[in-house]
């Protein structure tokens, strides 16, 4: 199997887990997977005492074989999640670290 359809389905087994995991009778959580630009994440959809609930709580992205983990609002290291199935840390980019800070993580800079 290539890199990009390893990648492709580490990170969806893994966002449909958190997703199956976060759904409840008041919020959907949904996958969003754009297979042919490589752009993943998890939206919740639905309603609450205090209104609507609308947002992406995860956002991966795959560019140049790199998992670039654009949006993190959960409480789960998702950077270590990929780590624990395989994926090297070299392959993985925390694009939501400013450029200069990135050199400062164990993770690859871009």
């Amino acid at each position: 199997m290539d890199k990009l359809t390893q990648y492709q389905e580490i990170i969806q087994s893994l966002l449909s887990e958190y997703s199956d995991r976060r759904s409840n009778h008041e919020v959907d959580s949904q996958c969003i997977f754009d297979l042919q630009r490589n752009h993943f994440q998890v939206v919740n959809v639905g309603w609450s005492d205090r209104g609507r609930i609308y947002g992406c709580v995860l956002h991966l992205d795959i560019q140049n074989d790199k998992i670039w983990l654009q949006y993190n609002g959960t409480e789960i290291d998702i950077a270590q999640e990929l780590v624990d199935r395989g994926v090297p840390k070299s392959d993985i980019v925390l694009g939501f670290q400013a450029p200069h800070r990135r050199p400062l993580t164990d993770y690859a800079v871009g």
